[in-house]
């Protein structure tokens, strides 16, 4: 962990980079600093997905909002941010804050152009099963 899942209305594939905005993000997440001043996180476990959704109704059902703003094809991003336990208020919300500012600026240009609701959320908690296998974090072990 963490897990950082992004779900987006399906048109802003069209009007920004998707993948390079992943990639942006997990750099972000790598440069948390905890309270002691070192990474919040282990790089193997640093996972950013995205994920369009085809089908969506943001805001109204195509008729109220589109006579007072002159378009019904609203767009939405929604960050979860989903970390273990042990990490300090502070340090989530410093990952919350630097997940937001690195979404804010890649998005600026599309929020520019059109109407777009973004939302961060990061969610700590102990899971009731957690099975971990995976061999990439020993490429990280000396970082």
């Amino acid at each position: 962990m963490p897990h950082l899942i992004v779900t987006y209305t399906g048109q802003l594939d069209a009007e920004t980079d998707m993948r390079a905005l992943c990639r942006q993000l997990a750099h972000t997440l790598r440069t948390v600093p905890d309270d002691a001043g070192k990474p919040a996180f282990p790089t193997g476990g640093i996972r950013v997905l995205a994920y369009p959704s085809a089908h969506h109704a943001v805001a109204d059902d195509g008729a109220a909002g589109a006579a007072a703003s002159g378009q019904d094809d609203y767009a939405f991003m929604y960050l979860n941010l989903r970390m273990g336990e042990g990490r300090s208020l502070a340090t989530q919300q410093r990952a919350g804050d630097a997940i937001a500012q690195t979404t804010h600026a890649h998005m600026a240009g599309v929020m520019a152009k059109r109407y777009l609701g973004i939302t961060v959320q990061v969610d700590v908690g102990q899971e009731a099963y957690d099975n971990k296998h995976s061999n990439i974090h020993p490429l990280f072990a000396n970082q």
